[in-house]
């Protein structure tokens, strides 16, 4: 079902491309100057008890899923798309895009001013770094930070300790 849940909030000012497009859970908070945009059949979804910082920027022409209870801070992008480049003297923006979902798991992280490309898949409580940018598939309970991104740690469930990777 598409809409907002209840105690949802977006702060103004705020630019929504695609409004029909978009699912929130319950408790979303997202604060102010965030720019949203569903292209064409572009879907949204981001779970119960979410909150994202500002400037926000998110461009889904597929589909971006935020899970619950996860925390975004400031001057995050998140997208599904890239760009086709191939067309030599051809305007980039004139050019078609390469769709691939962008999926973020339940419980995450992502410190201020991160990247996540198309086609990432984060696990379930996943830390990304400040400024790092992300393109891959990371499991469960992993530290990722760098450009490009890599895993630092992960989290040892029998010694129940974060180690160095």
């Amino acid at each position: 079902m598409l809409g907002f849940g209840l105690y949802s909030y977006i702060g103004t000012p705020i630019y929504i491309n695609g409004f029909n497009k978009l699912q929130f859970g319950r408790k979303v908070r997202i604060y102010p100057n965030a720019r949203i945009e569903a292209l064409g059949k572009g879907l949204i979804c981001i779970g119960d008890d979410v909150s994202i910082g500002q400037c926000l920027h998110l461009i889904s022409a597929e589909k971006v899923v935020i899970g619950e209870r996860s925390t975004l801070s400031a001057n995050v992008f998140i997208t599904d798309v890239d760009h086709e480049y191939d067309a030599i003297d051809v305007h980039i923006m004139d050019q078609p895009l390469i769709k691939t979902p962008t999926i973020i798991g339940p419980n995450c992280f992502l410190g201020y001013g991160a990247v996540l490309r198309a086609g990432t898949r984060l696990g379930k409580q996943c830390i990304v770094g400040a400024n790092a940018v992300v393109k891959g598939d990371f499991p469960d309970y992993c530290v990722i930070a760098g450009n490009p991104a890599k895993i630092i740690k992960k989290y040892n469930e029998v010694s129940q300790l974060w180690e160095k990777v």
